[in-house]
């Protein structure tokens, strides 16, 4: 092959080089950024600001362990709707209301330093059958009882509440 021939074909090969190379970092200036956050570990759900933005949501009941550690099997009582917590500011004041197991429920909560406090309640009276009627006493009961909640706000939401007692009631945001 005569030489004046392989000099444009080696100069048109570099060029390419040189193109195939600017087009990779291009592309490598065009990836999405992440955010510093996004690889941090969920936040303490404990933490009092987390509890502090409570108002305004609701929650079912989605696992209940006891203070010894043994699971309050919930699913087990055939309940059409598991108990649920609505925690309301709609009437200008704070609300909680929900279900309790048999009948529905109302009263006032505070939020203060990050702290849940529920109560007094008062609920309908309709009789259910022994199992769901000692539900909803111990259910009730752990509500007035609040020894600390935490809340993870990141997906799913959860909230627990800790009983005085040391028993854990976990919710799930409703809905979900």
């Amino acid at each position: 092959m005569p030489s004046s021939f392989i000099a444009p074909q080696r100069a048109a090969r570099r060029a390419l080089r040189l193109s195939l190379a600017f087009m990779v970092a291009a592309l490598a200036a065009c990836a999405m950024p992440t955010h510093p956050d996004s690889a941090a570990p969920p936040s303490d759900p404990f933490n009092p600001a987390a509890v502090q933005l409570l108002d305004d949501t609701s929650w079912t009941l989605a696992g209940w362990k006891t203070a010894d550690g043994r699971e309050r099997d919930v699913a087990a009582l055939g309940l059409d709707v598991r108990p649920t917590l609505v925690l309301s500011t709609s009437s200008g004041q704070r609300r909680v209301q929900g279900f309790a197991g048999c009948n529905r429920f109302n009263g006032a909560y505070t939020l203060k330093d990050g702290l849940l406090s529920v109560g007094p309640l008062i609920a309908t009276r309709m009789a259910c059958g022994s199992a769901r009627d000692e539900l909803e006493r111990a259910y009730l009961d752990a509500l007035t009882h609040v020894g600390k909640a935490g809340v993870q706000w990141r997906s799913p939401p959860q909230l627990q509440i800790v009983t005085a007692d040391g028993a854990t009631l976990t919710f799930q945001a409703a809905g979900r």
